[in-house]
């Protein structure tokens, strides 16, 4: 359960900036250089997922949903990134 919980910290900081980078006034610049910083910082969750999905199988999602932020934007996986996260920080893994 440490394997996916240190996953969700560097998902929930890439979650942070991809929020900063919907804000309104952003350049187009801004905007994409916080995306790809979001992306960076997604990417870095992998290795503590996979430990995860090792140990249990049941984290394969989270692993899948991180390695699909380089196909498509990180803002479709949102949803799902927290929902998986709220269940690794929970208790219960029936949220």
């Amino acid at each position: 359960m440490a394997d996916v919980r240190h996953s969700c910290v560097d998902v929930k900081r890439a979650l942070v900036i991809e929020q900063q980078s919907e804000l309104p006034g952003l350049s187009g610049a801004q905007r994409t250089h916080l995306q790809a910083r979001a992306l960076s910082r997604l990417l870095k969750a992998t290795p503590s997922a996979a430990a995860a999905t090792s140990l249990d199988g049941s984290w394969n999602p989270l692993m899948t949903t991180i390695n699909e932020a380089e196909r498509v934007p990180m803002s479709h996986l949102v949803a799902s990134l927290t929902r998986l996260c709220n269940v690794a920080d929970s208790s219960t893994p029936y949220l």
